[in-house]
């Protein structure tokens, strides 16, 4: 770019420090936010929401910084990749939270998944009783010393 550069040129380049600065501050305001709320679930918002649109506004600068038609799919693809893992590796971390007691259930307004892992607790319960009941030795007869083989033959395999 020339230093006395006008008219269009101007323009694109204040709206493009425009888009870094306030891309740059959103990504400011995820970093403060992971450090400084309280709890799992408001750091993984703080993480996700902002970082996502400061990364947007950020490309959004490149793009138009660079003048090139070529790099805007590049740009697009980048975001859109940002856009599908954000959250689901948010919702991967606020779920193992949750299962691990890393929150504060006071803070929360509803828990909605209280009723679902209660309800998978209890089935895995469940689970666990039916193979540790199938899983014990019977307790055989008393003549051949409560072995479990029903022919009596202690040791090796019964014919």
């Amino acid at each position: 770019m020339t230093p006395n550069a006008t008219g269009a040129d101007a323009v694109i380049d204040a709206v493009t420090a425009v888009l870094l600065i306030v891309g740059a501050l959103m990504s400011l305001g995820a970093a403060i936010g992971l450090l400084r709320f309280p709890d799992l679930m408001s750091r993984m918002h703080a993480a996700t929401k902002p970082q996502v649109l400061g990364l947007f506004l950020v490309l959004a600068a490149m793009g138009l910084q660079m003048r090139e038609w070529w790099v805007w799919p590049v740009l697009a693809v980048a975001w859109i990749f940002q856009l599908l893992t954000v959250p689901v590796s948010a919702h991967m971390v606020g779920r193992a939270g949750y299962r691990t007691k890393h929150l504060h259930p006071e803070l929360l307004s509803t828990d909605e998944l209280e009723a679902v892992v209660l309800r998978a607790a209890g089935q895995r319960a469940a689970e666990k009783a039916q193979e540790a009941g199938s899983a014990m030795p019977h307790a055989g007869n008393a003549r051949n010393g409560g072995s479990e083989d029903p022919n009596g033959v202690n040791g090796g395999p019964s014919a």
